[in-house]
């Protein structure tokens, strides 16, 4: 297939289902309306929405490549005539693209009709056009070889402005749960799950919870507090990929994009989190085969004596085969002199890298310096970690928000003079290298409440209400005092 016939299928796939839908909307409203309006038009109407999304996306980064006006020409002639011999230069040089480069950051007024119809009728027209505006996004960026960076920024913004809207209209997508059972009855994995039975009995049906698709893992982490850059980065690798199996599965070519990646950033900043969350999305996108996430520092890959520390790498990589290898305070591999067999463990894994390069992911983690100069101590490390993500600290609101969540985990809720309390507690810390973050917010959040379990106890009939709200005296040990009802 040529790069220039990505678009015209799911061009043609959205208007064929955004038209019914509003046509259906419009047999709705005739009643009131009065009046009929053909079908032609309402295929009109969808065909204009697709081309400003296609427009806007190809607008973003200001260039226009002949296979992209040849493509946007060729997905949308048939339905505007004037099209039909149009000239890619005065396309390229005029205004007729430019003009649409802010259509993506205004409502569409298109998609937000069918929000409401969807929210009054019990419809899922919205989250159709969800899916077919997606694709056509991701089409306009599988045209050319390698897309670039503001496209997959302006297809995230595009993609986060209708789930926003989904999510303020309170629509589910159809068929939530995303996680349904499934019945596995033999194979490996029943025989790894499988209770012990008598010999000669029959295999027992074992229910397992189907992996997670690709729009859950984004939702989670979408929902993650603060993070913005990092999960702006993996949203633009999830594209990225979506992309090049888009060209793969068209038998077009693409540019290899190694998969290994290095998070910098002080402790409890989510690199862990992100990093699990991240292996299954490779998963959801045929890049790993099961996803699963393996912990490991020095001590599990560098062995004291001569002969085990390849062992215990390939013991590590073979754990980790299907998924990804995450290796914590990665730099400490190499902290010890020349002799020191951390150097071994670096050199094995690359190795294992490269002859396990279609089933393995490894994550480098700690804290950015000694990063850069792990980085720089092996040729090949640099060129198998391409891609450096940096997981800044949380500001004070957001360790409030996640203190808050902690609270909400375990039934507890934060009054308002508690929040502003943990406010203040937060801001008062002192901050440097081993700033605590999201483990700080663990350790204050139990440290409160052990001090609230103190206070109440003492209360001669505590209310369900005081038995699980956090106070101020809860928050700020010197704020303790004679016991005291909110």
């Amino acid at each position: 297939m040529r790069a220039v016939d990505l678009l015209t299928q799911p061009v043609s796939r959205f208007v064929g289902t955004v038209a019914p839908a509003l046509g259906e909307l419009a047999e709705r409203a005739r009643p009131t309306a009065g009046r009929v309006v053909s079908v032609d038009a309402f295929r009109r109407d969808a065909a204009a929405e697709a081309q400003s999304l296609v427009a806007a996306i190809m607008s973003a980064d200001d260039r226009y490549s002949d296979a992209e006006l040849t493509a946007y020409v060729v997905a949308f002639a048939p339905w505007f005539e004037s099209l039909a011999h149009a000239d890619l230069q005065r396309l390229r040089d005029g205004d007729v693209l430019r003009a649409q480069r802010g259509w993506i950051d205004a409502a569409s007024p298109m998609f937000g009709l069918l929000v409401d119809a969807d929210r009054r009728y019990g419809t899922s027209h919205a989250w159709d056009y969800y899916d077919a505006a997606t694709r056509v996004a991701h089409a306009v960026c599988a045209i050319d070889d390698l897309p670039g960076r503001e496209e997959l920024l302006a297809l995230d913004r595009f993609r986060a402005a209708l789930l926003e809207r989904l999510d303020d209209a309170r629509i589910a997508r159809p068929g939530d749960p995303t996680r349904s059972a499934v019945v596995v009855t033999n194979g490996p994995a029943a025989d790894a799950m499988a209770a012990p039975a008598t010999a000669g009995s029959a295999p027992m049906p074992i229910a397992v919870e189907a992996p997670p698709t690709l729009d859950a893992l984004l939702a989670q982490l979408d929902a993650l507090i603060g993070l913005e850059a990092v999960k702006t980065e993996v949203r633009l690798m999830t594209n990225l990929i979506r992309v090049q199996n888009l060209r793969r599965d068209r038998g077009l070519p693409v540019v290899e994009q190694s998969h290994h990646r290095v998070f910098v950033g002080n402790p409890g900043t989510g690199k862990t989190t992100v990093a699990r969350l991240l292996a299954q999305i490779y998963r959801a996108l045929g890049v790993l085969p099961v996803g699963q996430l393996v912990e490991t520092d020095r001590s599990g890959l560098v062995a004291p004596y001569i002969g085990q520390t390849a062992a215990k790498v390939h013991a590590a990589v073979d754990a980790a085969r299907g998924g990804m290898l995450f290796v914590d305070e990665a730099y400490a591999l190499v902290n010890g002199s020349d002799q020191d067999f951390g150097h071994e463990a670096v050199s094995t894994l690359l190795k294992a890298m490269e002859d396990h390069r279609d089933d393995l992911a490894v994550v480098f983690a700690g804290y950015p310096a000694p990063m850069a100069a792990l980085l720089d101590s092996n040729p090949g490390l640099r060129s198998r970690f391409p891609k450096t993500i940096e997981f800044a600290d949380y500001t004070d609101v957001e360790l409030v928000e996640i203190f808050a969540a902690l609270c909400a985990e375990h039934h507890y809720r934060l009054s308002p003079s508690g929040r502003a309390a943990a406010l203040g507690a937060f801001a008062a810390e002192s901050r440097g290298p081993s700033f605590g973050n999201a483990r700080l917010a663990r350790n204050r959040f139990e440290s409160a409440v052990t001090r609230q379990a103190t206070r109440v106890v003492e209360l001669p009939d505590p209310t369900d209400d005081e038995l699980t709200t956090l106070e101020p005296a809860d928050i700020r040990p010197e704020a303790t005092g004679p016991p005291t009802r909110a």
